[in-house]
């Protein structure tokens, strides 16, 4: 009796499936013979890379922010000030007292390309070189004739990163860059700025 050609459709289709399957097998066995090193994992990025990146971050809520303070005196006597760059703004604040009380403050706009061209420069003077020992805490540092200064890259109101150094030689802090040319980097960013310590700072 005559059964038509069903039975032997399915072996066929096996067949196919098999065949496509194996070759496939050998394709991926052949990439992986080819390239034995081959990481699909993302690299972590080192310290300093990691820095870079929020320094040369430009979304509108960074900014990066520079403190000079002054010797650890009386609340009426003690200075500092802070100079805040992002993409959009530019301030100096002035504070006297340890709870920050502003007795000065200026406010300039700022633009993205502003931004990036002194952000780069920061990079360029090697401000990523940061050391890596978890010391942030700059509390009594410096405290009777020295001057000591704080880096921070900031997102909206929060602070991820946080680097310090001082004039003081005992404390050296985690920030390694010259601090002279980050402080010009920072006042050339204010028109008209007046040093508050000496005739540079």
């Amino acid at each position: 009796m005559y059964r038509g050609s069903r039975p032997r459709i399915l072996p066929i289709f096996i067949a196919i499936v098999t065949v496509v399957v194996v070759i496939a097998i050998l394709v991926t066995l052949v990439r992986s013979l080819l390239n034995p090193n081959r990481n699909t994992e993302p690299q972590q990025q080192t310290p300093e890379q990691s820095l870079e990146s929020k320094i040369k971050n430009q979304d509108s809520i960074r900014s990066v922010r520079w403190t000079v303070r002054g010797p650890i005196v009386a609340d009426e006597e003690f200075k500092s000030y802070r100079i805040t760059i992002s993409p959009t703004s530019r301030s100096f604040v002035t504070y006297s007292g340890y709870l920050d009380k502003v007795i000065d403050k200026k406010e300039y706009a700022n633009n993205s390309n502003a931004y990036e061209q002194f952000t780069y420069a920061l990079i360029k003077a090697n401000i990523q070189a940061a050391d890596n020992k978890s010391n942030d805490d700059i509390r009594g540092v410096c405290a009777t004739k020295g001057l000591a200064y704080v880096f921070e890259t900031r997102d909206g109101d929060n602070t991820d990163t946080n680097l310090w150094t001082s004039t003081c030689k005992d404390s050296p802090g985690t920030l390694n860059a010259d601090t002279l040319k980050l402080q010009a980097l920072f006042v050339n960013q204010i028109p008209n700025f007046k040093p508050l310590f000496n005739n540079v700072f």
